[in-house]
């Protein structure tokens, strides 16, 4: 399949790593998680079951870094709280663990940054998605974010160009609604990055 410059895909598929040495799936802790080697892919558990997610390319870490850095801007900058890329571990229970692609955490919330990871849910996780892993973002993440108590969850598709945004509301995720090209980032979490319009979040000069 040939891929044209305005319309990347980013080819990642999350898989259950069952040839990793370690408990069974579905028996896997933090403490387990933590002897993980350095072996290029990002892990991450889900109910105690083992993930393995290959490192993502080019335009997947450029989308990352360009929200990364106007979230900076908005959150970091101005003293609101700080904001992390991976790899961050994200630990919303013993038995889950998350590198997101961009987590945000305010303020108010800053006892859950521990030293070595993050230990509670963030007000703010940004996940950008592919064809491979949109199912794990929206089945897999989105139930574990909900559950955990995150406030907010971005889901960002490179092929579209937008950005899918929902606000925990009554214990329920609900849709803000989903926005592209000029239209400003509508946050509930971060109110003033509505200076920022979604395009520019996909800036692309290759």
């Amino acid at each position: 399949m040939t891929m044209t410059a305005t319309e990347p895909s980013i080819f990642i598929t999350p898989t259950r790593a069952n040839h990793v040495l370690g408990p069974r799936q579905g028996h896997w802790t933090y403490a387990n998680y933590a002897t993980l080697p350095e072996d290029g892919n990002r892990y991450e558990l889900v109910d105690g079951v083992l993930y393995m997610t290959p490192a993502p390319n080019l335009w997947h870490q450029k989308i990352t870094f360009e929200i990364a850095s106007y979230l900076r801007t908005y959150v970091s900058l101005t003293g609101l709280g700080e904001v992390f890329i991976p790899p961050t571990d994200v630990q919303l229970a013993p038995n889950m663990v998350f590198q997101p692609d961009v987590v945000v955490v305010l303020k108010e919330h800053f006892e859950i940054i521990q030293e070595a990871r993050i230990i509670g849910a963030p007000d703010l996780i940004v996940e950008v998605t592919s064809p491979g892993t949109a199912t794990y973002d929206r089945r897999q993440k989105f139930d574990a974010y909900t559950r955990a108590g995150v406030a907010e969850y971005w889901l960002v598709d490179p092929a579209t160009k937008s950005i899918e945004m929902f606000s925990l509301e009554g214990g329920e995720y609900q849709l803000i609604g989903v926005f592209a090209n000029d239209h400003p980032l509508a946050s509930k979490v971060i109110p003033s990055m509505q200076d920022v319009q979604v395009k520019q979040c996909f800036n692309k000069t290759w």
